[in-house]
């Protein structure tokens, strides 16, 4: 799994003028699954974000997580994170998983972060044309591949 983590001040996800989540300060989270993934690694996953320490305390430090601040996390579907360029010009998604494995595996990547942060998790709808407005804080802005944890 790759996620690109966003700090945010607010962001929201709309669905043909619909809107389908809004979250004030915390996360907006960027997520493709890759063929192979596994629960193993969307768990570590989920772990990994709700204890990010990317907001600052009382020292300016980046030492709190979106839990510390009791922020949320706004969780948008994106195979184009999977996407290779390596020759030419067009990206080639041969490695995002099909939707037939990615849907359950992104599913359960949304149970476990509402597991971990105790409440609903809003998301934009896998596989359709999504717009998202961000108001980045900082800004600080993450790449985290569960193919490259230690």
């Amino acid at each position: 799994m790759r996620v690109v983590v966003q700090r945010v001040h607010e962001a929201m996800v709309s669905v043909e003028s619909v809107e389908k989540g809004r979250i004030g300060a915390g996360l907006l989270v960027f997520a493709g699954v890759e063929q192979g993934d596994t629960m193993e690694d969307i768990c570590w996953m989920a772990r990994k974000i709700s204890q990010l320490r990317v907001f600052e305390d009382e020292e300016e430090r980046m030492n709190r997580s979106v839990l510390d601040i009791g922020g949320g996390i706004l969780v948008i579907s994106q195979f184009t994170l999977l996407g290779n360029v390596r020759k030419g010009t067009r990206p080639s998604f041969n490695h995002a998983a099909p939707p037939s494995e990615a849907v359950p595996l992104y599913e359960s990547f949304l149970a476990e972060l509402e597991s971990a942060l105790g409440k609903a998790v809003p998301r934009g709808m896998f596989g359709h044309y999504m717009r998202i407005l961000a108001d980045n804080d900082g800004p600080v802005t993450l790449i985290i591949d569960s193919r490259t944890r230690g």
